[in-house]
């Protein structure tokens, strides 16, 4: 994903009829498809016999892959993380994740200083940690410090402000939970609550 692609990675090469699909790229329909895909960047990972499908590549015209590679509408924003915000370095591209905001308010009258933690995205994928944006070789724990995320533009929006007024954590969501439907992007951002802690006891106060 994200590489360039030349006439030298593809072929040309027999496919039983009942088992073409559609969308695959046909000698018959453009003969001169490895001319015309030459220089496009994947979009996602192929392996090799893989029959080409040309929603799989883009041509980026000069831009770079990130750009190549973004859904229509979304954004790239990227945030800083640690081992402890980030899953111990358990996350990696193409992960969903949802993202808290942790911040302490100011002390009240009585000197008390409160820690509050909300959810403020759910459900986002991970783009990048660091420069990697594939898994690669078997890796499985990729530690870095920087992590990019594919937003709608009122999620970046939301987690710029965060980014302001507190600590940002990551938090990996499961395969299966992952796997169902997100919500609409312009409503991901939406805050849900707010947990309030308060001399170690911890109350949930809704949106």
């Amino acid at each position: 994903m994200g590489s360039a692609v030349n006439a030298q990675d593809f072929q040309w090469q027999q496919w039983p009829a009942a088992t073409t699909g559609s969308s695959y790229v046909l000698k018959k329909d453009k003969p001169n498809a490895i001319e015309d895909l030459s220089g496009s960047i994947a979009r996602a990972p192929f392996t090799a016999g893989e029959p080409i499908r040309e929603a799989k590549l883009i041509k980026a015209n000069g831009s770079g892959y990130m750009a190549a590679i973004l859904p229509s509408g979304m954004r790239a924003i990227s945030t800083e993380i640690s081992p402890e915000t980030g899953a111990g370095g358990f996350i990696l591209p193409n992960d969903r994740v949802d993202v808290i905001l942790s911040r302490r308010e100011k002390a009240d009258a009585r000197g008390t200083e409160n820690t509050t933690s909300e959810t403020i995205l759910t459900n986002v994928r991970v783009l990048a940690i660091d420069q990697t944006v594939e898994e690669k070789n078997g890796q499985r724990v990729v530690v870095g410090k920087t992590t990019t995320l594919e937003l709608s533009p009122r999620q970046s929006e939301t987690l710029a402000l965060a980014r302001q007024t507190g600590t940002l954590s990551l938090a990996l969501r499961s395969l299966l939970d992952a796997n169902n439907s997100a919500p609409p992007p312009e409503e991901g951002g939406r805050r849900t609550g707010i947990n309030t802690v308060r001399f170690g006891v911890t109350t949930v106060a809704p949106r």
